[in-house]
């Protein structure tokens, strides 16, 4: 606990108990495990600022201030993550037993617009993946990872995370494993496949010096580091003379869009994407119909 004061200390040790169920029950991310412990961490300074020494001392009144310290300058979305988080924390004390004097912090202020997700033109595409250059290894290496998160919709930890006994070549498809530890099967195109036999025989055996159980590897042969992604990313945007804001994510929105454009049903989509619910996969079908608002409004500027 570092040096927190004893009452702060006496917080944390539930939330540390909340931890350990994010990791090992519900086989949560680092990155999600790492955001709730920065939000509850803070959290617990403030209330104990407030004279709050446990849980079951904390009151409505308590919550009303903690929210108040969500406004402007923060972001909205910060706002919702942090008071979301608590939320899911402090319902978690009441499924364990702990009884709490307040009831539960509502979220609905803070809810964000949901974003229609960003996609490239397939020209767009096409300008990006043909970016690297191919003659060295590593150029190689970033057009097969771009070619798995676009061709196969993958998330970027994925892709980063893809291991050779999830890779079959004999039956052109992958074995995923996404959010929350569940697996799914993807199949893989030509051109997909194309690139990554290219990648292992020529370019992966020249960046590799040891054995890697991992599909997609660094410079210098070790895991590839999601940070490192988007870095590539980035570079070859900047290569393909696209506009600011394309991430992995967006190739793997691009993947949805050009399947559902070309005839694919939502339900397969989903499947392909691992989206636990149809909804998520359902706000693609709206990109058309913003696409059309957008060119309206251009052309008719009344409001």
């Amino acid at each position: 606990m570092g040096l927190e004061t004893q009452a702060v200390s006496q917080l944390l040790e539930s939330v540390e108990w909340f931890l350990d169920h994010l990791k090992v029950e519900r086989v949560a991310s680092t990155h999600t495990v790492s955001a709730y412990e920065g939000d509850l961490r803070g959290a617990c300074k403030l209330f104990d600022s407030w004279g709050v020494r446990s849980w079951q001392d904390l009151e409505m009144t308590h919550l009303l201030r903690y929210e108040a310290t969500l406004g402007p300058p923060l972001a909205q979305t910060t706002a919702q993550r942090r008071l979301s988080g608590l939320r899911t924390f402090l319902k978690f004390l009441k499924r364990n037993g702990v009884e709490l004097k307040t009831d539960l912090p509502s979220t609905g202020g803070f809810k964000k617009k949901k974003l229609l997700p960003k996609a490239l033109t397939l020209e767009q595409m096409e300008a990006l993946l043909a970016s690297p250059d191919l003659s060295r290894a590593s150029g190689i290496r970033d057009r097969t990872l771009m070619e798995l998160i676009y061709g196969a919709g993958l998330r970027v930890s994925e892709a980063v995370e893809l291991e050779f006994s999830g890779l079959s070549m004999e039956e052109e498809t992958l074995i995923v494993t996404g959010k929350r530890g569940k697996t799914r099967k993807v199949p893989l195109p030509e051109g997909t496949l194309g690139w990554l036999r290219k990648y292992l025989q020529s370019a992966r055996p020249l960046l590799v010096a040891g054995a890697t159980a991992k599909v997609i590897v660094s410079d210098h042969g070790k895991t590839l580091l999601r940070q490192t992604a988007y870095d590539i990313l980035e570079k070859h945007r900047i290569r393909a003379g696209l506009a600011d804001g394309v991430s992995p994510h967006t190739l793997r929105h691009s993947y949805a869009v050009h399947l559902l454009k070309g005839g694919a049903d939502l339900r397969v989509v989903q499947e392909l994407l691992g989206h636990e619910s149809i909804a998520t996969t359902q706000i693609y079908t709206q990109l058309d119909l913003q696409e059309v608002r957008r060119r309206y409004e251009q052309a008719h500027p009344r409001k």
